[in-house]
């Protein structure tokens, strides 16, 4: 699915961490793990283009990445601490529009999605009058409903209850059963009992 040699990002002309490697195949979760400011953030954001990268060699599902930048865009879901969600639209409204954006199937029963996700009786209802919470389950709905086959979480449990974070895990597991892959950040110990290959960010200076 994901492949890397010798990859860091750059700020200001220079590595952010130490180079790393990457190898994810299909099935699989990967956590980044480092300090705050050690670039976990900035490399997800690196890998759909949005920041400064270089690698000896990377590839997402056979294509060079270094020589098409944008080339997990099509294949990519991203989720990170802004949400988007539009405040004035409902849940629902903005689980359609989100595929859509995405050039993603509408999700077939919203009810029952939002049902599993611990949210029902919230589909018709505005995001900006739910609680951060709430909001973050309305935000996961997307994962539920995407066939996207790499998921990009920065901290995916923040601002979760233990129930909410069980619905990441069963999320997770579900999208890896299907032959999916993931990568996300973690500060520290992760709520969940999935096996993952874990990569640490260090310093490069």
């Amino acid at each position: 699915m994901l492949q890397a040699e010798s990859l860091t990002c750059l700020r200001d002309e220079e590595a952010l961490f130490a180079p790393i490697d990457i190898d994810l195949p299909p099935g699989h979760l990967l956590v980044l793990e480092g300090r705050n400011g050690a670039g976990k953030t900035t490399l997800l954001r690196a890998l759909l283009g949005l920041h400064p990268l270089t690698a000896k060699s990377l590839h997402f599902r056979g294509t060079d990445v270094l020589r098409e930048r944008h080339a997990l865009c099509s294949g990519a879901l991203w989720l990170g601490h802004l949400l988007a969600l539009k405040g004035d639209l409902t849940v629902r409204e903005n689980l359609r529009y989100n595929l859509a954006i995405g050039d993603e199937d509408a999700a077939e029963d919203v009810d029952e999605l939002c049902a599993n996700l611990g949210i029902a009786g919230y589909e018709d209802t505005p995001t900006r009058s739910l609680s951060a919470g709430q909001r973050k389950r309305a935000a996961l709905a997307r994962l539920a409903a995407s066939r996207r086959p790499l998921w990009l979480l920065d901290e995916p449990f923040a601002n979760l209850d233990g129930p909410g974070m069980a619905v990441v895990e069963r999320l997770l597991a579900t999208h890896l059963a299907r032959g999916g892959s993931a990568m996300l950040t973690s500060h520290g110990v992760l709520p969940i009992t999935l096996p993952a290959t874990t990569v640490r960010l260090e310093h490069a200076r």
